[in-house]
């Protein structure tokens, strides 16, 4: 099972969060910059540690100079990616999803 999974990226922001859902892509801010693939290294952990699954498991495969990207998740289904990610259950906007890699002092 593998699950395909539409994702806007804002790179360079204050911290690494999943914002919410646009239309079918999953909105996210990373801190790091879009140089040398760091910015898809933030995002394949932001998503692993959103769905609570291992960065392994997250696959970019399309996109990797955009903002609009496409993520294979294989460990999960689509109800269980839209479920962890709070999707809307009909079209429309959803709210924020706290989930933030950002470390406490």
């Amino acid at each position: 099972m593998a699950e395909l999974l539409r994702v806007r990226v804002q790179p360079g922001a204050a911290r690494d969060e999943v914002v919410g859902w646009r239309d079918e892509a999953l909105r996210v801010r990373v801190a790091a910059p879009p140089h040398d693939g760091r910015a898809n290294l933030a995002v394949t952990r932001l998503l692993a540690a959103a769905l609570g699954v291992a960065p392994s498991t997250v696959e970019l495969v399309r996109g990797a100079a955009a903002r609009d990207k496409l993520f294979r998740i294989r460990s999960l289904d689509a109800g269980a990616v839209r479920l962890r990610l709070g999707a809307p259950a009909g079209p429309g906007p959803a709210g924020p999803v706290n989930v933030s890699t950002r470390r406490r002092r």
